[in-house]
């Protein structure tokens, strides 16, 4: 089944129900799939067809979900790239994804421009700008292309960037069919039944915002889309559209409930409000539970990339904190949990020795599903054993089921949802000319989940401030992967074998 179908078959069901709006535009099913049509006729002329690459760099459009489907529909691959991307990062992507179609907003187009993989054919999302063609006289010139491209199970549909273990993102492969599992286990199709509409203020180009968008067109939902999150204005769209269903990362609903206008705003109409993309701290949880009216009911889904979105969830019942002392008691202790596992979904916890621990007993977490990836670009393939994926998490589960996180296998730092690896960072801040060694971890945060903390040790005879090494770091990464605490010590600590001992570098700092 062709990606595409998320939106084809629900627009002939649903055809004049409204089903993407962003800003001032709004579109129904109809008119969304025409506009979809248009734009694959005007790719197809451009080069686009059976697994030729289209990127994207951009905030949350209605644009940016046509350029979806119309890839998909032509056959090819659709590449969404992090907007907040630096110039060796996004040279990584482009270079590693080798799109031969790249969209973008005007204000990126100047990034774009920078790095020596620029794409044979660069279009502005927006309107004609630094002498390329905009998007809008592309498809205004454009018949509605007809033919479905036929595609295999197997073929890659979208190739999503995500940090991992090594220096730089990884593109991660995921098939039409990875997609059609998640999607048509997971929701409904539309029936023509009003189902609502959904606020979507996280990124497309994360896991989380693709499969929200695609679940909510399957399911003949209207999708709302925020081109950023601001928390006064969520709170003005949740109450002028009605919206039903929401998703946000931990630092997003942090910041909701600083807002004073929180309360203040009508949220009737809202009905679940899901958060995921990194640890949520229990105080946010409960501070929420306590703030919301009680009509919300909040879903805590975990998931990856390298599995087509969420493995498990904690329901709204899993919420409320109500019953007696001990079920309360209960209730408030699951609340540390990421849930049980999705239908489709099989969760294993394993030792170092590769056998399974029962419950209580920490170990990876290990998953079997049938929307585990293809692979890496570039050829690397995960540790797969009878279907089984390593997740590189280490947790427990209790003796209902329920999963617990009990940290990172290798020291990734989860920053506002966005992963961060600690080598690509170490490896900037000793591209400095003062810097000797430097190591990097992460320190809990309850609005970002967690920050970035560098231990830094200057060469002999060199001078260095923290405010000097930061000002290195923004120019050269990312704004989120920049480290916000700065530490210069005379070594850091190493076990014989010469490994940096972080778990040291930790209580250096001591409590949070």
């Amino acid at each position: 089944m062709n990606a595409v179908s998320f939106l084809s078959i629900p627009a002939g069901i649903v055809p004049e129900q409204e089903a993407v709006v962003c800003e001032g535009a709004r579109f129904t099913y109809a008119e969304t799939w025409a506009r979809v049509r248009r734009l694959a006729s005007a790719l197809a002329r451009l080069g686009v067809g059976h697994g030729t690459r289209v990127a994207a760099l951009h905030v949350n459009s209605h644009r940016y979900v046509e350029a979806y489907y119309a890839t998909a529909l032509l056959g090819g691959v659709f590449i969404p790239l992090n907007y907040r991307a630096k110039p060796p990062e996004l040279e990584h992507m482009l270079a590693t994804g080798g799109p031969r179609v790249l969209l973008a907003g005007e204000r990126y187009l100047e990034l774009v421009e920078s790095v020596k993989s620029k794409p044979p054919v660069l279009i502005a999302f927006d309107r004609p700008a630094r002498g390329y063609p905009g998007y809008e006289e592309l498809i205004a010139g454009s018949a509605e292309h007809e033919e479905e491209a036929e595609v295999e199970d197997g073929d890659v549909a979208i190739l999503m960037y995500t940090s991992g273990t090594t220096a730089l993102p990884k593109g991660v492969m995921l098939t039409h069919h990875d997609f059609t599992a998640y999607v048509t286990a997971n929701v409904e199709l539309a029936d023509g039944t009003p189902r609502g509409a959904a606020l979507l203020c996280v990124p497309l180009y994360h896991i989380a915002g693709a499969t929200n968008m695609m679940t909510t067109l399957w399911t003949g939902r209207r999708l709302v889309l925020m081109p950023q999150f601001d928390p006064r204005g969520w709170l003005e769209v949740v109450e002028r559209e009605r919206i039903t269903h929401a998703f946000l990362v931990p630092t997003m609903l942090k910041r909701l409930l600083d807002e004073p206008e929180l309360e203040r705003r009508d949220l009737s109409s809202l009905e679940i409000l899901s958060y995921g993309g990194a640890a949520m701290p229990f105080p946010v949880v409960r501070r929420a539970i306590e703030r919301f009216p009680p009509n919300v009911g909040f879903v805590n889904a975990f998931g990856q990339t390298e599995t087509t979105s969420t493995l498990t969830i904690l329901g709204p019942e899993d919420h409320r904190l109500q019953g007696t002392p001990e079920e309360i008691e209960k209730r408030t202790k699951r609340l540390t949990s990421i849930g049980r596992p999705l239908p489709d979904v099989e969760v294993q916890i394993v030792g170092d020795e590769g056998t399974v621990r029962p419950p209580g007993e920490v170990g990876e977490i290990c998953v079997r599903t049938p929307r585990v990836m293809k692979g890496y670009a570039g050829g690397e393939s995960p540790l797969v054993r009878d279907g089984w994926l390593p997740t590189r998490d280490m947790g427990w589960v209790d003796e209902d089921g329920y999963l617990y996180i009990a940290g990172r296998k290798d020291d990734m730092i989860i920053r506002g949802g966005e992963n961060i690896a600690p080598a690509e960072v170490e490896a900037t801040l000793q591209s400095h000319p003062a810097v000797e060694e430097a190591a990097v971890i992460g320190v809990p945060d309850l609005e970002w989940g967690q920050r970035v903390a560098a231990f830094v040790v200057v060469r002999p005879g060199a001078s260095l401030t923290a405010e000097a090494l930061g000002d290195f770091c923004r120019q050269r990464l990312a704004t989120f992967k920049k480290p916000e605490v700065i530490r210069f010590v005379a070594e850091l600590p190493k076990n014989p074998m010469g490994k940096i001992l972080r778990r040291d570098l930790r209580a250096q700092l001591g409590p949070a």
